[in-house]
């Protein structure tokens, strides 16, 4: 498959590079100036040998008489949407395994697993991700009861929506040796029953008893899965990916894979943490790439759990669950060790932080170890800030700190988030309106596969805070909302800012690159509860056409 996705390209690019200049008329163009504002345009001119934009306007037609110019029939063009927290190879590797978002039950859920593993007898574990116990009718985490009827020959692990959970059949945890006995890790917890057995359900770093046993992908299957992934992004408009916590021999691939220019997407790469090898990578600087292929700068740093699962680090109890204040999956001082490592490198540290607890003691480490100089240098961000002390929000401001925050995460959370928090806690809960205020660019993205990798239903999210079916009426925390230029922002401009790439990326503005986006319909014209609705028909990269829908 790889083959074909890099002939495809070249094939496009030839088709266009006898007209070094082209350029459209008759269009809806939209795209940002140097301080964040819209620009609409009638009119887009590029350079197929650099890949870079000439000009935008109204009337700049007449400036390059030899251009191949075209009617652009009125559609509309966007720049490139950067997804700032995904999982590329999550994504390709979800693709290929049992899809349970969406069900309504346990049943349904397990039939769905059922179904796959008659129509998969070659595979060795049955694995799917994308459960949601909230959205069941019971609203309670599974078992391996039902798993076990459909599933016993073989070991079956699902993912939870949110990565923070997984659910195991009999067969799988015989193989990862849990038993009644079997002791929680640090930052984990083995769900049980009133006997203290085992349910199958494993939370956070618990869930490293299965994942240690999971029969590795080989390369061809890691690049199969990563080419699904690419294929999938650029069909939705996404030109570029800031993958959120590659280990090093994903790292070592991308490397290669860029040097064989087989990645057909922009990737700004977050190294894990969990990496033995981190500082290897720290001392041997930042790799950067004159391309924009590949850019490999930042860290991923892990602090608490998932709000879903009742992981995320609460200052206080849950209200759901007196007496638990949820997870830290690291602990405190091997974290504070890793930022200071990573800050001192010269690297952006990226610390996923949900809680409210966790985000605080996060901010308290940024304070305590870097200068003013670095922090305003380093552009270090927080991953999702979904629960974030009220008092603690204008310290992102005062330290330089990114929120790097998934809007469909609100509306994914929302039916539950009350229930976990209370009402007084949710002043500070996926306060977008509140960060964008204070000056705070907000760095958007989707956190595929934990979500749909559609950009779009993250633009309908922020500027709606409701879901797809337009509930609740009015929307959810409504003070919170974003416009829609402020939600097109934090998926283009703003996204680019936090990968130090806003000179190069993300607003189609005259010498950056020609990474732009043909819609069906214009985003400015359409109601706002329709935005998910946005259809993709073609996206081209440094001005080569990489996808078209028939």
């Amino acid at each position: 498959m790889r083959s074909m996705l890099v002939l495809s390209t070249v094939l496009l690019f030839c088709s266009t590079a006898f007209a070094q200049q082209l350029g459209w008329t008759n269009i809806k163009g939209y795209g940002f100036d140097t301080d964040g504002q819209l620009v609409q345009f009638q009119q887009l001119i590029i350079d197929t040998d650099s890949g870079k934009v000439l000009a935008r306007g109204d009337a700049i037609q007449a400036d390059y008489p030899d251009a191949h110019w075209q009617d652009g029939g009125g559609k509309a063009i966007l720049p490139g949407l950067i997804d700032g927290h995904g999982h590329i190879l999550g994504l390709g590797q979800n693709l290929m395994q049992v899809e349970l978002r969406g069900t309504q039950s346990e049943l349904e859920a397990v039939e769905r697993v059922a179904e796959f593993a008659a129509r998969h007898p070659e595979q060795q574990w049955i694995q799917g991700r994308g459960w949601n116990q909230v959205l069941w009718e019971n609203n309670e985490f599974p078992s391996t009861a039902l798993l076990d009827e459909a599933v016993s020959d073989r070991p079956v692990w699902l993912s939870r929506i949110d990565g923070h959970a997984g659910w195991a059949n009999s067969k799988a945890l015989e193989l990862a040796g849990i038993t009644k006995d079997t002791l929680d890790p640090p930052g984990g917890r083995i769900l049980r029953d009133e006997q203290g057995n085992p349910t199958g359900v494993l939370l956070n770093n618990a869930r490293q008893y299965i994942s240690n046993i999971l029969p590795e992908s080989n390369e061809a299957e890691v690049i199969q899965a990563l080419e699904a992934a690419f294929a999938e992004l650029l069909s939705l408009g996404i030109t570029s990916v800031h993958d959120a916590g590659i280990d090093s021999a994903l790292a070592r691939l991308y490397q290669r894979l860029r040097d064989e220019n087989a990645i057909p997407l922009r990737i700004y790469a977050m190294l894990s943490a969990r990496n033995p090898d981190l500082q290897d990578w720290l001392d041997q600087g930042i790799i950067e790439d004159e391309q924009d292929r590949l850019l490999i700068r930042a860290v991923k740093l892990y602090g608490d759990g998932a709000l879903g699962s009742r992981g995320a680090a609460l200052l206080a109890d849950y209200k759901d669950q007196p007496e638990h204040r949820g997870l830290l999956v690291t602990e405190p001082d091997r974290l504070t060790a890793q930022m200071q490592a990573t800050i001192e490198a010269g690297f952006q540290a990226n610390v996923h932080a949900i809680g409210d607890r966790a985000n605080r003691m996060v901010l308290d480490r940024f304070e305590q170890l870097a200068t003013q100089e670095q922090l305003a240098q380093g552009r270090h961000r927080m991953e999702h800030a979904q629960i974030v002390s009220p008092q603690d929000i204008p310290r992102f401001k005062t330290l330089h700190v990114l929120p790097s925050m998934q809007a469909v995460h609100a509306t994914s959370d929302m039916n539950m988030a009350g229930d976990r928090l209370g009402a007084a806690r949710l002043r500070g809960a996926y306060a977008w309106r509140t960060f964008v205020d204070q000056g705070s660019p907000i760095v958007g993205g989707s956190d595929f596969p934990v979500e749909l990798a559609n950009p779009f239903h993250g633009l309908h999210a922020s500027v709606t805070r409701q879901d797809q079916q337009n509930q609740p009426v009015g929307g959810w925390l409504p003070e919170q909302r974003l416009t829609l230029t402020e939600a097109l922002r934090s998926f283009t401009r703003d996204a680019a800012y936090g990968a130090f790439q806003e000179e190069r990326l993300g607003s189609l503005a005259p010498g950056m690159w020609a990474d732009f986006i043909v819609l069906k319909q214009d985003p400015f014209a359409m109601e706002p509860e329709q935005l998910w609705q946005l259809e993709v028909l073609q996206t081209w990269l440094a001005g080569n056409k990489v996808f078209h829908r028939e």
